[in-house]
């Protein structure tokens, strides 16, 4: 079961960083329930094992490509998010203070939380694109036009998953042209 979560969060976030076009130094926010993964309902299950597997098949891939994890908290952190401290000062977030444990703040958050080098928290980021697993809602740490991205594969375990990447802006009116690379 866990080789397999590990190999669909591997997917999942390889395809979600082609379609979102994602370059090295961008952020990307994951929301995760490991509850879902499992086949329990949201805040019913968490699980420690699941968050492990789903971070090693995301994080050597983010690694990797110099892309920033933003862990998205659950809702009794209101929905603060985990960033390594550098992507923080990068972004200019500031920092609060808040440990994730499993039953506040989530088994995934926990997770990224003890394998970052200097992880903070932050009370929201404005990511360029976002992967929610289970449910976890994380429209407000996108930045302001999300758009929608389909992945091969619709779960991970138990988990619907939905995606977004985001994009500029249209300003202007019907005589306004637009940069067809920037949609």
């Amino acid at each position: 079961m866990y080789t397999e979560i590990t190999q669909q969060a591997k997917t999942a976030v390889c395809e979600l960083i082609e379609a979102a076009n994602l370059q090295k130094g961008d952020l990307l926010v994951i929301g995760c329930s490991t509850s879902e993964v499992g086949g329990e309902k949201i805040g019913k299950g968490s699980s420690i094992d699941i968050a492990r597997a789903l971070h090693e098949g995301i994080v050597p891939v983010l690694s990797e490509k110099g892309i920033y994890l933003a862990a998205q908290c659950c809702e009794h952190l209101n929905r603060a998010v985990i960033v390594e401290a550098e992507a923080a000062e990068k972004f200019g977030y500031e920092p609060v203070n808040v440990v994730p444990q499993p039953k506040a703040g989530g088994s995934f958050a926990t997770t990224v939380y003890e394998h970052m080098k200097a992880p903070v928290a932050v009370e929201g980021v404005r990511a360029k694109a976002g992967l929610d697993i289970g449910g976890t809602l994380i429209g407000m740490q996108l930045k302001a036009v999300a758009v929608p991205v389909r992945l091969s594969l619709d779960m991970i375990g138990k988990a619907r998953i939905l995606c977004a990447r985001t994009r500029p802006k249209f300003v202007g009116g019907v005589r306004a042209h637009y940069n067809e690379e920037l949609l």
